[in-house]
């Protein structure tokens, strides 16, 4: 139904709109057949009328047997009775046995007719003995018969006085019968009308602001759309008010607790990380430190400064990948990935690792423009190389893809080492120990995923190898 589809806004005034119109209709019918049934009356009392004047001055004429002047008052007291000029009534006077003495109309009312106690016009009367009062027959097509007594001074019984009235003088004119109260049923719609729309949009004013604090949440603070909740009088409004503040107070109350654990979670993570740059660091500190101790020896050969030297060399290098695996987190990027950053990547890596006998390839898959940044990326690229290397050995190989499309960039690396289940990548990512040399780096490239909104996880493959992939919204930084 489109009453039902309407705002609640809308259907209240208009419902008590239309509750007034149909109100108003019904009154006007009420009054109407009200009005019916007072027109009715008043011609019956325009008649009963007219036979008190027909029995007073027909009295002296029935004793006279004056039939001409009886004729004659009837004919001047019809003309009172309502409907005579269309013929839809007559009068008669009837003598003291029931016969028309004489009649308004002979031509329907014949003169020397009984009429009491007989039919006429298929119509029953009492008999003369019957009639104690004035009497309303009413009959079933809406006309009315009339009689009453013409009695002497002393109560004896000289006739009787009989008028007939057809049903279309008691046919109510509507037209005319409807018109007062479709004037009044008009002025009560065009002032309650209004005034019901104006009481139906304040009732609901408070559910339509209450219904725009609904449609807030989320994108407004809890706690402003808590005080822009009304309060209102009514029971039921008040109710729903009260539940919406409630729930706004939870939201704000949940919203704060999701922040201290936001904080919470992001501490740890600094914790986290602080161990695990300081373990990484820590232990090449020691060996330098036991390096230059024998570097200051007088004595020592050149063979044991060359070894010691490596050493140097190595500590370095293993401090150096440990620091270049933080430089994303504050490194403010400039420039977007371009072709040629993996090309880079993969002539560090080489340098880096260049005690490794390794089969290392890489290949660029790039179906659209590059929109993420370079510096994540190379990060991301030289961690997972250097992961990929470190787990193969001496001897092996590693293959390495950079892929892009309009949707995402993916990086995925595999390697002929120990195969790695996802299961095993969750627990040297989650470890805290720091034990596990492949974990900070692979631990950066999940917490890059997530901040980027993608994903870092295992390949599914039926061959018993290594592939990671790494993939990113190919948009930037949410």
């Amino acid at each position: 139904m489109m009453f039902r589809r309407l705002p609640y806004r809308v259907q209240l005034p208009l419902g008590l709109s239309l509750a007034v119109v149909v109100t108003a209709l019904l009154v006007t019918v009420v009054a109407v057949q009200i009005s019916a049934r007072s027109a009715r009356q008043d011609t019956l009392a325009k008649v009963d009328r007219a036979m008190l004047l027909l029995a007073a001055q027909a009295r002296p004429l029935l004793v006279a047997d004056d039939t001409w002047l009886v004729f004659s008052l009837l004919r001047n007291t019809a003309a009172l009775l309502p409907g005579n000029d269309d013929g839809y009534a007559r009068a008669a006077v009837l003598d003291a046995r029931g016969r028309i003495f004489a009649a308004s109309t002979p031509a329907i009312l014949e003169t020397g007719r009984a009429a009491l106690g007989n039919r006429l016009h298929g119509w029953s009367l009492p008999g003369p003995d019957q009639i104690k009062s004035r009497t309303v027959i009413e009959r079933a097509d809406r006309s009315a018969t009339l009689l009453d007594q013409i009695r002497s001074e002393d109560g004896q019984v000289l006739g009787f006085v009989l008028v007939e009235v057809d049903a279309p003088v008691f046919a109510p004119d509507w037209a005319v019968l409807a018109k007062p109260a479709l004037i009044g049923a008009a002025l009560a719609v065009a002032l309650l009308m209004p005034v019901g729309w104006l009481i139906g949009k304040r009732m609901s004013r408070p559910i339509a602001r209450v219904a725009q604090c609904i449609e807030r949440i989320g994108h407004v603070d809890a706690a402003t759309l808590c005080a822009e909740v009304p309060h209102a009088d009514v029971p039921e409004l008040h109710r729903i008010g009260e539940a919406v503040r409630q729930l706004l107070t939870e939201m704000a109350v949940r919203q704060k607790a999701e922040q201290r654990a936001l904080s919470a979670e992001r501490m740890a993570a600094v914790g986290r990380m602080t161990a695990a740059v300081a373990h990484e660091i820590n232990n090449p500190l020691g060996g330098l430190l036991t390096a230059t101790q024998i570097l200051k020896r007088q004595d020592t050969s050149e063979t044991t400064r060359t070894r010691t030297i490596d050493l140097l060399d190595r500590g370095l290098q293993q401090i150096q990948t440990t620091v270049s695996a933080l430089l994303p987190q504050v490194r403010v990027e400039d420039r977007v990935l371009e072709a040629g950053d993996l090309d880079d990547v993969m002539t560090l890596v080489q340098t880096a690792e260049r005690h490794h006998t390794i089969d290392l390839k890489a290949r660029a898959g790039l179906t659209a423009a590059l929109r993420v940044p370079s510096a994540v990326m190379r990060q991301v690229m030289f961690n997972l190389l250097l992961n990929a290397i470190k787990a193969t050995g001496d001897h092996g190989w590693v293959r390495a893809v950079l892929e892009a499309n309009a949707d995402r960039v993916r990086f995925s690396v595999a390697n002929s080492g120990d195969q790695l289940t996802s299961e095993a990548l969750e627990r040297s990512i989650s470890a805290d120990s720091g034990n596990d040399p492949r974990g900070f780096g692979l631990w950066v490239c999940r917490e890059i995923a997530i901040q980027f909104g993608g994903g870092f996880d295992v390949a599914d493959s039926t061959e018993e190898v290594t592939c990671l992939v790494f993939w990113i919204p190919n948009r930037g930084k949410k």
